[in-house]
């Protein structure tokens, strides 16, 4: 049996969210607060009460902050939900939040979205958002990859570090955030844009629980990284990237996503899952990705491997878990769909869970993929839901943005 390692929990769970179509949405909400205001007017107008105001514009009269980590920093851990507006523009900066109470942060939106349906799909590989969170750290000297992450949700240090090797960094006691929370931002690691480089993340979230709504996602290797012990939810959002752009150990839901492959190297999803067993992994921790998109980037030109094909993932340890469902595939993806991680693992193990459901476009002809992959039925896709992967109804999550 294809299903025969899944948890009692997902066998008793029967919510199906997912797995089926959902159209994407802006937040209903938060957009009268997102959307910008005249001028003169203030920009927290409809906003929550006590909602901080962010501007790269130092002679805004409105703004509170000109950088977003002072704003974080500036937030008392009382168990309260705290809320930061953004303003338009460019912030050069990193953005580590270690608070464990709930945190909002939200992106300002065009004025002319205060009239546009809520039901209209925001993601867009061509159009970045009005804000944009950038850094340029690559991994060098023998660093550990964390240290190169423009956007850190976790506890501390030690829980945000990767380590190397199929366990990573040593496991840790803390949790941090337990509800954050991010709108319409764009998280962006441009190191590799200058060098010909290695890792350089846009995201570490470990130790959380971190969801994101209309954001953009930006490098080349190594964009976006589910930490141990960490659940992350991405919905209507864009990931751009060339390497094993989404890695990780935890249990990450990618819902309506534009995954943009700027080139080919490695693969697109890179999991080790975790190594407590096979039956605590498979269907729990992994790499899920629901009716969504892989495209070839924008930006993508030819001096970028990207006609050879890309892979939809490889294993990055024996417990990895990728799961496609309803995904359409442009004709970027090797037929094969999966490889080994390296000349110095060549077998992909049958410990390893690979999945697709309904792959459409002409990537997604699985006819010549990998035998040891599972190609689902209808009746087993059902038991890939939200709520089954996370082993409960996620109240971090913000459901009200799907139509």
């Amino acid at each position: 049996m294809i299903l025969a390692h899944k948890t009692r929990a997902l066998l008793l769970q029967s919510t199906i969210l997912s797995f089926i179509s959902l159209a994407s949405a802006l937040s209903p909400q938060f957009r009268n607060c997102q959307v910008q205001k005249p001028a003169g007017h203030s920009p927290l107008t409809g906003c929550p009460a006590g909602t901080i105001y962010v501007s790269a514009n130092t002679s805004d009269p409105f703004a509170q902050f000109s950088k977003v980590q002072e704003a974080v920093e500036s937030l008392p851990d009382d168990g309260n939900l705290a809320v930061i507006l953004i303003g338009e523009g460019q912030y050069f900066e990193a953005v580590n939040i270690t608070r464990s109470s709930p945190l909002t942060i939200l992106g300002q939106l065009p004025a002319s979205y205060a009239t546009v349906p809520i039901s209209t799909p925001f993601a867009n590989a061509s159009q970045p958002n009005l804000v944009q969170i950038f850094d340029t750290v690559f991994v060098a000297n023998g660093i550990d990859d964390a240290a190169s992450a423009v956007l850190t949700v976790a506890p501390n240090g030690a829980a945000a570090l990767i380590g190397a090797g199929p366990t990573g960094a040593p496991p840790q006691d803390a949790f941090g955030n337990i509800d954050f929370k991010m709108y319409n931002v764009d998280i962006q690691n441009r190191a590799s844009l200058t060098f010909a480089i290695s890792q350089a993340l846009a995201t570490d979230i470990s130790y959380a629980n971190a969801s994101f709504y209309g954001c953009g996602f930006a490098s080349f290797q190594d964009t976006w990284y589910t930490g141990k012990n960490a659940s992350t939810y991405v919905v209507d959002s864009v990931i751009f990237g060339q390497t094993d752009y989404l890695f990780g150990f935890g249990t990450a839901w990618f819902q309506n996503v534009i995954l943009a492959a700027r080139g080919c190297g490695g693969g697109t999803v890179a999991w080790k899952g975790t190594n407590v067993s096979l039956a605590e992994s498979v269907l729990r921790y992994g790499a899920y990705i629901a009716d969504s998109k892989i495209i070839r980037s924008p930006d993508a030109n030819a001096t970028l491997n990207i006609t050879d094909g890309c892979y939809l993932g490889r294993p990055w340890n024996d417990w990895a878990v990728t799961v496609y469902l309803n995904t359409f595939m442009e004709d970027i993806i090797q037929p094969a769909g999966w490889e080994p991680f390296d000349s110095a693992r060549p077998t992909i193990m049958n410990t390893t869970f690979y999945a697709e459901f309904n792959s459409t476009g002409p990537g997604g002809n699985t006819s010549k993929r990998i035998p040891i992959e599972h190609l689902l039925t209808a009746e087993q896709a059902k038991d890939f839901t939200i709520d089954g992967v996370f082993l409960e109804h996620p109240r971090w999550i913000d459901f009200d943005y799907l139509s």
